[in-house]
């Protein structure tokens, strides 16, 4: 089993990455065995938000060379994460026709992304 701090491993911070801050997508490194589901409830289980999508990227080691070694640096796993930033009660109708409503306390964004103005 998987911790979500092991899928999660850092923020990828760009400028096109903080660009998509305000349409709520947020960018991380991720485990390169990560599927999209754990990635999903890695995030909401660190940062208390709603995901709505997670968009996965994986890219291969390029060949780099330091003198006469030659090797690959580390493939690795980028994903986009898209959060709630307007989430609602969830209505649901129960046993007996009463309708219920579920409020749930999601964080609207994420403070703790490293983004420094």
């Amino acid at each position: 089993m998987k911790f979500a701090e092991d899928i999660i491993k850092r923020p990828f911070i760009t400028e096109k990455s903080n660009d998509e801050i305000a349409n709520g997508k947020y960018t991380f490194i991720v485990d390169v065995k990560a599927t999209k589901t754990e990635i999903k409830h890695a995030v909401e289980k660190l940062f208390q938000v709603k995901v709505l999508k997670v968009n996965t990227l994986n890219f291969e080691g390029k060949q780099k060379r330091m003198g006469v070694h030659q090797g690959y640096r580390a493939d690795w796993k980028k994903a986009i994460v898209k959060i709630d930033t307007d989430p609602k009660p969830v209505t649901y109708i129960e046993k007996g026709g009463k309708e219920a409503v579920i409020n749930k306390k999601f964080k609207t964004a994420i403070e703790e992304f490293g983004v420094t103005q």
